[in-house]
């Protein structure tokens, strides 16, 4: 179909984000940080049967199945592409889990439920790519009952970067990262208590000065026939003026960005505040916080505790100019969810 061809029913305007031709594999991938991420987030939040779980842009559910499958939580998704909410429903259908994992379609900033239901609300990284972070944070907050857990699995700006950088990275990433002082100011302005903090980025898929591709996941995860497929799908998305303006996008990153390594992965957990209000735990205390304007790369082999910092001040710095960056630890290794 030529270029300036009327665009079929259904197709989407936008040009993909990184993000996007990910999903489009037919390949189930965990999110950064893979299984062992997750497995700290249920093990933090002291997830156990029974446990009322969302996952907030939540893709194909990957994540959440596993919550599921190893915890025995009762699984609820969010995903703003109706797409995506589709094949999740299906999955789970195929898998026997429709009874414990439900997806349904909406924005982060509108959560489709009550207040205060959740025992444990995570927000992946496309949780703000669409609307103000600051909204996505007081609804996951919202929905979380008194003394739940609210976790963030999100990217962070290791140094200011300016306004220009930050739309364009943003849009090719598919997600919005933050300095990390702006992504705990906003947590402590819902009301959330005793922030605890864990750097989670992987060396080994971080991005590389040296590399010919930013993301050198991309290239290495998915075989040229895989790499071929995607963009057929993107193209029958998007069109090829999408499937083009993200390639140009990619040199674009990676010319502003090949001398930078300017992103982090992050989790950050706290509390709704009842939880302290009425006797609940003493904040956590694993050692010193991450600075603010820049996460020092991991131990090469890192266990859970050593990633850990909490927050015990109150008060953190302003976050100035700090806004988002570049280098984005796309997903990691294939994972089977067929137990």
């Amino acid at each position: 179909m030529p270029p300036d061809s009327p665009r079929p029913e259904g197709r989407d305007a936008r040009a993909p984000s990184m993000l996007d031709l990910i999903r489009l594999s037919p390949r189930l991938l965990f999110p950064p940080g893979d299984v062992d991420l997750y497995r700290q987030i249920a093990l933090l939040t002291d997830m156990e049967a029974g446990d009322e779980v969302l996952d907030v842009a939540a893709g194909k559910g990957i994540p959440l199945e596993y919550f599921v499958r190893e915890f025995g939580v009762q699984g609820s998704g969010v995903e703003a592409d109706a797409r995506l909410v589709d094949q999740a429903e299906e999955r789970a259908r195929g898998l026997d889990l429709a009874e414990r994992l439900q997806f349904q379609s909406g924005s982060p900033a509108a959560l489709p439920y009550r207040d205060s239901i959740f025992d444990v609300s995570v927000g992946e990284l496309g949780l703000a790519a669409h609307c103000p972070p600051a909204e996505a944070v007081r609804e996951l907050v919202r929905v979380t009952r008194p003394g739940g857990h609210i976790v963030l699995v999100q990217l962070v700006w290791k140094a200011p970067v300016d306004p220009g950088r930050q739309h364009i990275v943003s849009e090719h990433l598919g997600a919005r990262p933050l300095m990390l002082v702006e992504w705990k100011r906003l947590l402590r302005e819902s009301g959330v208590k005793e922030l605890h903090t864990e750097d989670w980025t992987d060396e080994e898929t971080a991005f590389r000065a040296g590399g010919v591709k930013p993301f050198p996941d991309f290239a290495e995860i998915f075989s040229l026939w895989e790499k071929i497929g995607i963009l057929r799908r993107a193209w029958s998305r998007y069109g090829w003026t999408g499937v083009r303006t993200v390639l140009h996008r990619e040199r674009e990153i990676h010319r502003l960005l090949s001398q930078d390594r300017v992103i982090s992965l992050a989790l950050l957990k706290g509390r709704t505040p009842e939880a302290v209000e009425t006797g609940g735990e003493a904040p956590e205390a694993v050692g010193d916080d991450l600075s603010e304007a820049a996460i020092d790369p991991p131990d090469p082999s890192p266990r859970p505790a050593d990633r850990a910092s909490d927050d015990p001040s109150p008060d953190d710095p302003a976050p100035g100019e700090a806004g988002e960056t570049a280098g984005l630890p796309l997903f990691g290794a294939e994972t089977s969810h067929d137990h």
